[in-house]
């Protein structure tokens, strides 16, 4: 027997709302901002660049080393596409010389936790490769 607290069999808890915010009891689907989070931080390097910056500013000569495999035109575009996402803070200082700092943004920091949580999960259920 389940209680009202738990949803039926088969469905989940992380449920597409309707329009008036209300989640049907038999909705399978998943959230859509979560579906959209995935969709956004899946994207090839997103996640791992914002890893990264979760650590401290980097210039960007040392994130590339620290990413690791990312090319210098990825590396731009990724960087581009997260800043106006909100999630990165691009610090460009005239010197001499020239310098660009990359950070996260208060958004970009949120995530930490998140981060964190699935760096737990990841490392006591997926297999090392």
């Amino acid at each position: 027997m389940e209680s009202a607290a738990t949803p039926p069999r088969g469905s989940s808890q992380i449920a597409t709302a309707s329009s008036d915010g209300a989640v049907p009891a038999t909705s399978k689907s998943c959230d859509g901002a979560l579906a959209e989070a995935f969709r956004f931080l899946g994207k090839r390097w997103n996640g791992v660049i914002l890893g990264t910056l979760a650590n401290g500013s980097s210039g960007f000569a040392e994130l590339k080393r620290n990413v690791g495999g990312i090319s210098d035109s990825v590396l731009a575009e990724r960087l581009g596409e997260l800043h106006r996402a909100g999630l990165v803070v691009r610090t460009v200082d005239p010197g001499p010389p020239v310098a660009v700092t990359y950070d996260l943004s208060g958004s970009g920091r949120a995530l930490i936790p998140a981060m964190e949580a699935l760096i737990a999960w990841a490392s006591a259920n997926l297999p090392e490769p």
